[in-house]
């Protein structure tokens, strides 16, 4: 197995001592692991960090072997991640991607959408220029997955995408998140937290 793709990182988990174990989506194979030998030292570390674009090679000689991976960075979200409200939206992004997506099924009009919503979470000026289309990913996740869901009204405001992401809540928890290890969504109520005190 071998490929070369642009992708996002969605989640890095170290492995020994200097390694790490990563996830990333891809537009045309989804979501692949890799091994990164060294992810957890100076120069990688910054590269594998959860929503960040990078050019990705994978290789293994096997399809049960888990392939090494190599990256370099092409767009880092790293300087958004001393902010609170973008560094809680990326960190839940990535969680409910990489916990949600079964992996090597390819999701196109999740990748594009991932890219852009982490996009205009670190380049709008304020939440609620990405408020909306982080309802939007979160409804797409779930159509995707064959559990529907309507896209929020592009004329919604703060408080009905924040009403809007309250009604997700429980489709996500139910359909996407039941079973899996950790709390993924203790991410997203310390972002609904955040996002809450705006409109307070």
């Amino acid at each position: 197995m071998h490929l070369r793709s642009p992708a996002l990182v969605i989640s890095a988990r170290a492995h020994g001592e200097t390694a790490v174990v990563a996830r990333l989506l891809t537009q045309e194979h989804g979501v692949v692991a890799g091994y990164v030998a060294g992810g957890r030292g100076r120069q990688l570390r910054p590269v594998v960090i959860p929503g960040n674009l990078v050019e990705l090679q994978l290789s293994a000689r096997s399809e049960s072997q888990l392939p090494f991976a190599k990256l370099e960075l092409v767009e880092s979200r790293g300087p958004w991640l001393g902010e609170p409200l973008p560094a809680a939206a990326i960190g839940w992004v990535c969680a409910l991607t990489a916990t949600a997506l079964p992996e090597r099924h390819p999701y196109p009009s999740l990748w594009q959408a991932l890219g852009a919503l982490l996009t205009a979470v670190c380049h709008a000026p304020s939440a609620r220029g990405w408020t909306r289309a982080l309802v939007g990913y979160e409804t797409l996740l779930l159509r995707e997955m064959g559990y529907g869901g309507t896209a929020p009204d592009p004329a919604d405001d703060l408080v009905a995408s924040l009403a809007a992401m309250d009604k997700l809540a429980g489709p996500l928890d139910h359909y996407l998140l039941a079973d899996r290890r950790g709390d993924v969504m203790a991410a997203r109520a310390r972002l609904r937290e955040l996002l809450g005190r705006m409109v307070a």
